[in-house]
């Protein structure tokens, strides 16, 4: 395994890198819609 080490750690590390992407881009619209829906008083009530 030591000839495909590197490349299996780079994959992981790009899967890492975009995986954690997605969630901050996921988690920055779901705070900008919150917040237009707020600002449009149709919030939901918890």
């Amino acid at each position: 395994m030591s000839n495909h080490a590197a490349y299996i750690l780079a994959s992981y590390l790009v899967a890492a890198v975009v995986l954690g992407g997605l969630v901050i881009a996921s988690l920055a619209a779901r705070r900008k819609v919150r917040r237009e829906l707020a600002a449009r008083g149709l919030e939901k009530r918890r």
